[in-house]
């Protein structure tokens, strides 16, 4: 596709991966494109409504899950019972939650990571430089406003598909 990854994941069997900026349903594409050149298994959490028919199989394959977004359902602690399950997970979320422009990122990776214990890792879906930048990992301080202004800062600069959302 022409994309180039710059950065390397993390050999570590469990961790978060926080992918931005999210402004396009291209996003998913390049994102599911890099997660097979990678050969990386990774669980990603959707809208319910992108998994009904004609695509409801493939996003599961691909390692989606629904969320019913229309109400509360303690997703947090659904996934983090998940990570405690498996041996291995990678889990990867758009830290908006919506394609739309946000003034404050959601915080379910946050919480997630910092219940687990495990490390977040910043991957830019940078439109502008044709890169997929993988970013160090960030561990958690329990400062949940500090440990935020620093993760955007690791994507300042990077230009989403549509930069004006």
């Amino acid at each position: 596709m022409g994309w180039r990854v710059e950065g390397e994941l993390p050999n570590l069997p469990k961790f978060v991966v926080i992918a931005a900026p999210h402004t396009s349903n291209w996003d998913f594409v390049v994102g599911i494109t890099a997660k097979v050149a990678l050969g990386i298994r990774v669980v990603f959490l959707g809208k319910d409504s992108l998994f009904r028919f004609p695509l409801g199989p493939l996003m599961r394959q691909w390692g989606g899950v629904p969320v019913d977004r229309t109400a509360s359902h303690d997703v947090v602690s659904s996934i983090v019972a998940e990570f405690a399950r498996r041996d291995r997970m990678v889990l990867a979320l758009a830290p908006e939650g919506t394609r739309k422009r946000v003034e404050r990122w959601r915080t379910g990776f946050y919480h997630i990571a910092h219940a687990v214990g495990v490390p977040i890792v910043p991957v830019a879906l940078n439109f502008g430089e044709r890169a997929i930048q993988i970013g160090a990992p960030f561990t958690t301080t329990g400062d949940l406003e500090r440990d935020l202004v620093e993760l955007q800062r690791r994507f300042s600069g990077v230009r989403g598909r549509r930069p004006k959302v």
